[in-house]
C-alpha cells in the first residue's frame, strides 16, 4: 500500500486454490491473477473499490477453464453513534462466456463495543440491476459480524 494525498493504493498477485469438496462448490482449477484496491477514507466515510482478475492455469481437465473479472465499488457513509450506511455489491464478469451480473446494494451497519472487543454488524440487501447468463442471482443479502479483539 502506498499513501498519496488521502488515497491508498494497493496492487498484488492473486492465487485461488481448488479446495471445494464437491464439483458444485468450486471451479476445480488453480487460478492466478492480479488484484488492485483504491481507498479514500475521511471522517465522513469511505469510498473505494477492489478489482480482481484471475484465469485458470491447472486443475481438473474435465472442468471448464476460468477467466473472470470482478469489481467491487465500496461506499460507506458514517452517521451518528456508530451507525453507517453502506453499498458494496461485487460485479462479476465471466470473460470466457460473456456472462455477467451487476448488483447494487444499500444497507446499514453499526460499530459498537462489548467490553474490550469492537464489533461491527451490517445488513445489506443487493439487487441485480443487469445480468446475462443462466442461474445468476437477481437478489442477495450480504450480512456480517466482525470482531476486533482486545481494543
Amino acid at each position: 500500500m502506498s499513501k498519496k494525498g488521502g488515497i491508498e493504493l494497493g496492487v498484488g498477485p492473486l492465487l485461488t486454490m481448488p479446495t471445494a469438496s464437491d464439483d458444485a462448490l468450486g471451479a476445480g482449477k488453480w487460478q492466478g491473477g492480479l488484484a488492485a484496491v483504491v481507498v479514500h477514507s475521511s471522517p465522513q466515510g469511505v469510498a473505494g473499490g477492489l478489482v480482481q482478475w484471475q484465469a485458470s492455469f491447472a486443475g481438473d481437465k474435465d472442468r471448464p477453464d476460468v477467466n473472470t473479472l470482478s469489481a467491487q465499488p465500496v461506499f460507506i457513509r458514517n452517521l451518528r453513534d456508530g451507525w453507517y450506511l453502506r453499498s458494496s455489491g461485487t460485479w462479476t464478469f465471466n470473460l470466457k462466456t460473456d456472462d455477467y451480473f451487476i448488483p447494487i446494494g444499500l444497507g446499514a451497519g453499526k460499530v459498537f463495543k462489548s467490553g474490550t472487543t469492537v464489533l461491527n454488524a451490517f445488513f445489506e440487501p443487493q439487487w441485480t440491476v443487469a445480468h446475462e447468463g443462466n442461474g445468476l442471482p437477481k437478489f442477495t443479502v450480504f450480512l456480517g459480524l466482525s470482531a476486533q479483539l482486545g481494543r
